[in-house]
């Protein structure tokens, strides 16, 4: 039977060579975590030892791994130091005499690899020296990427994923709360500086921004920095090695930390001293390694008694500080019960221990068996399908002292606005501001505002953007069109009444007077004007576009041609009224037909011309929010304004010449109806110019048919109404003897 050695580096903090070291260790454990946590740190180390020892009679015990060879092996304690870590190393490689690199004073036993350790900062310069011998090495606990380095350390294996693994998560974890704002407490050592260099550079290719960083030392334990004091963010990450100063910091400046999350990496998810501290032990978040229960494993625990283990001198002083016992050692039970402040007595060794290990929140225990198995099967080189039956018992769960911590420089922008950069800052710090019109965003933070395309518009909240809505004057949407189309139709009867009831008079002096076929060219022309304001009203097209302005221009430069035609007829009546009259040469038949024909010819001549070079056409007008405004476009707007300002110009001709003839003597003169007839078309299209220019859409369209029907309803009202009121309820007013007298 065989028997084979293998170096297992456990990292017992507790586990100390000489008094001096032992009396500085716990008095940092007693000033710091006090009397709860003293017998933690060894309890939980002490567990990691005990499932090596678990791992290896396991193995021995069984025939399908290595059958016929008995392993064994050598624990030494690191106790977290590089120089004598590699002092460990060379020792267990020499033999158990002197000390000799590269050479091996055992006999009959060899060195085939080695277990350990659980820190980075010891494991690096024992994976250098294993490297350059060729012994393998399986850690349990190390994380420090530079351990992947195959060139550097061929021979170097791990149960635990390294930092890179837990970096990559780190930022997945901020980036799914929207952590963009955070700080770093680091050690001030190889690791930490390894660390904050490869976060740094990652928060950097995610846009995540550090607010500080302060590194721990030995030489600012006790001091509370100037960065956490002042520090906005509610986010702060823990990187560096795990060490009992690291845990003095952090409990010295707990009063800043309250109310702030503390991230912490996966190597510190054995840190059960944070439990007794209120401000970093809640509201935190930390990586763990997933934890497997190995029955068999945690039974062997349970039945550790001092009384089965007498030479095991580290569970004799777990013991002592556990149940205040006294040991042989005269000089530990006065240490002991001097920090303890307690009297020591006998104790049987048969105590009831299991319940001071806290192996169940620790994975390492587990990590430790796994290390130990796969050097056992490289050796039986067997590939062996591990059980990870996962099962976990007493899971603490603590709540949040407040809903979310602020990990963001500035509030995250909603969708809706983007971000504006502060000139000077971070990048992560920034305003918002909401997005122009006719933009929108849809994702928070986002850079830049889009652009809808042309037939959409972006909703209120400029979220989204939503297909925008077609704006005409309408007949199911609009009532005003309903009310103009009714006045419409209702003034174009009373004119076709008028014209019947003139035609029924048309003998009468009333109606004869000032040319009764004047009068009906004017009453026609009128009633097709009030009956254009019908293209007006709907969707605009092409051909609709192309009338509606022609016809009214048209109709109505008739209708006020006619109006000149009777004012001219008035003035010159009374101008030849002698006999030697120059004017009597203009009394005639063919005079009034002669300056409606002339002045309407102008404004068809204008329409022909408008027709020709530049039409009007329905166009889409996308400069308005939410909507597209379907509307004429005139073509020409000097033809447009030109119709118009030459309308007023008949209007204003016709105004000036019947004011001055308004008071001469003649029963029917209609010199002061024309003169109020085109006071009221003049102050009608006076006011409804500016107010035409200065809307849009459809409300521009309202204007135009108000003027129209308003101008052409008081020509109708001020020059026929009252005529037509003496024909039927004052006849004899038109009777012979009435004009004779």
């Amino acid at each position: 039977m065989f028997h084979r050695e293998i170096g297992f580096r456990p990292s017992l903090v507790g586990v100390l060579e000489n008094v001096k070291l032992w009396g500085e260790v716990f008095e940092v454990m007693f000033n710091v975590f006090e009397m709860e946590i003293k017998d933690s740190i060894l309890n939980r180390e002490y567990t990691h030892l005990l499932a090596f020892q678990f791992a290896i009679e396991s193995i021995n015990n069984r025939t399908d791994i290595l059958p016929n060879i008995t392993l064994g092996y050598h624990i030494y304690d690191s106790c977290g130091n590089e120089n004598k870590v590699i002092k460990d190393v060379l020792q267990i490689m020499s033999g158990h005499t002197v000390t000799a690199p590269n050479y091996s004073c055992m006999e009959k036993d060899a060195v085939v690899g080695f277990i350990g350790d659980l820190l980075s900062v010891t494991t690096l310069p024992m994976a250098q020296l294993l490297s350059f011998y060729g012994y393998a090495q399986i850690s349990y606990g190390a994380t420090d990427p530079l351990l992947r380095d195959k060139t550097l350390y061929p021979n170097f294996f791990q149960t635990v994923p390294d930092d890179l693994v837990y970096y990559k998560a780190l930022v997945k974890l901020l980036e799914s709360f929207q952590w963009s704002w955070v700080g770093i407490i680091t050690s001030d050592d190889d690791s930490g500086q390894r660390e904050l260099q490869e976060l740094s550079k990652l928060f950097t290719s995610h846009q995540i921004c550090v607010e500080f960083r302060v590194k721990m030392s030995i030489g600012n334990v006790n001091i509370v920095p100037l960065e956490l004091q002042t520090c906005s963010t509610d986010v702060i990450l823990i990187c560096g090695s795990y060490n009992l100063a690291y845990m003095k910091f952090l409990y010295n400046v707990a009063h800043v930390l309250k109310n702030k999350t503390l991230i912490l990496p996966s190597s510190w998810s054995l840190a059960r001293e944070l439990m007794f501290m209120e401000a970093p032990g809640n509201c935190s978040l930390v990586f763990a390694v997933p934890r497997h229960y190995i029955t068999e494993m945690y039974d062997y625990f349970n039945k550790v008694q001092l009384s089965d283990r007498p030479y095991d001198m580290l569970l004799e002083e777990i013991w002592m500080l556990t149940f205040n016992c006294l040991s042989k050692n005269k000089l530990k039970n006065y240490l002991i019960s001097q920090m303890n402040q307690q009297h020591l007595g006998h104790c049987s060794g048969e105590e009831q221990f299991k319940e001071h290990f806290y192996f169940m929140e620790d994975s390492t225990p587990y990590q430790v068996y796994i290390a130990v198995l796969i050097m056992a099967h490289a050796l039986h080189n067997i590939n062996l399908i591990l059980n990870r039956n996962e099962k976990l018992k007493n899971v603490k769960t603590y709540e949040y002292k407040y809903k979310m911590p602020k990990g963001r420089c500035s509030d995250p922008c909603l969708p809706g606005s983007r971000k504006a950069l502060r000139e000077g800052y971070h990048i992560c710090c920034y305003d918002c501001i909401p997005c122009p019109e006719g933009e929108f965003t849809n994702s928070t933070d986002s850079g830049n505002c889009q652009k809808c395309p042309d037939h959409e518009w972006p909703n209120e909240e400029k979220t989204n953007c939503a297909v925008r809505y077609y704006e005409f004057l309408s007949y199911e949407t609009d009532v005003v069109a309903l009310v103009f189309s009714i006045i419409s139709i209702l003034l174009s009867l009373i004119t076709l009444c008028i014209i019947g009831i003139f035609t029924l008079f048309r003998n009468i002096p009333i109606v004869r007077a000032n040319n009764r076929n004047l009068s009906f060219i004017l009453l026609n022309s009128l009633m097709f004007s009030l009956l254009c304001v019908f293209l007006f009203i709907g969707r605009p097209v092409d051909i609709t576009c192309m009338l509606r302005q022609i016809f009214y221009g048209v109709f109505f430069t008739v209708a006020v041609s006619s109006v000149l035609a009777k004012t001219i007829i008035v003035c010159i009546a009374f101008k030849a009224t002698r006999p030697d009259s120059p004017w009597r040469k203009c009394v005639g038949v063919k005079l009034p037909y002669t300056v409606v024909l002339v002045c309407s010819s102008i404004q068809i001549l204008n329409a022909v011309i408008w027709l020709s070079l530049s039409p009007p056409y329905q166009e889409y007008n996308l400069d308005y929010p939410g909507k597209i405004i379907i509307q004429c476009n005139e073509g020409s707007v000097l033809a447009f304004y030109l119709m118009l300002g030459y309308m007023g110009f008949l209007a204003a001709v016709s105004f000036v010449l019947a004011f001055l003839v308004r008071t001469l003597p003649d029963i029917y003169n209609e010199a002061k109806y024309i003169t109020f007839s085109m006071l009221v078309f003049c102050s009608v299209w006076i006011c409804a110019i500016p107010a035409y220019l200065s809307s849009t859409g459809k409300h521009m369209v309202t204007v135009e048919i108000f003027a129209i029907l308003a101008s052409g309803g008081g020509i109708l009202g001020c020059m026929f109404l009252p005529k037509c009121y003496n024909i039927l309820m004052e006849p004899e007013e038109n009777s012979s003897g009435h004009l004779l007298h």
